[in-house]
């Protein structure tokens, strides 16, 4: 249960997170990216305290957190992007 948390559940409520925060699809890209890669190798630090697996761990399974974390961005911007269209275009 723990690596569908961090691979799936984690980065998703980061990317909408940085949605939320920086309501500009590139700065909130760029900071889910970036997030979700430390968040991954943070709790493959933590899991592993002695050290037997690396930062090279954690960057050979980051693209599928980047994915998720970017497909949540994207979603956001566009749900809310849609509902900002359909309110102008009522009026």
């Amino acid at each position: 249960m723990e690596p569908v948390f961090v691979l799936l559940v984690l980065p998703v409520l980061i990317g909408i997170v940085s949605e939320l925060v920086f309501r500009d699809t590139r700065h909130a890209s760029l900071a889910a990216a970036i997030t979700s890669v430390l968040a991954v190798w943070l709790c493959v630090r933590g899991r592993d305290p002695e050290g037997t697996w690396d930062w090279l761990a954690a960057l050979l399974v980051s693209p599928l957190p980047i994915a998720f974390a970017l497909a949540a961005v994207l979603i956001c911007y566009g749900r809310r992007d849609a509902r900002h269209r359909q309110r102008h275009n009522g009026a």
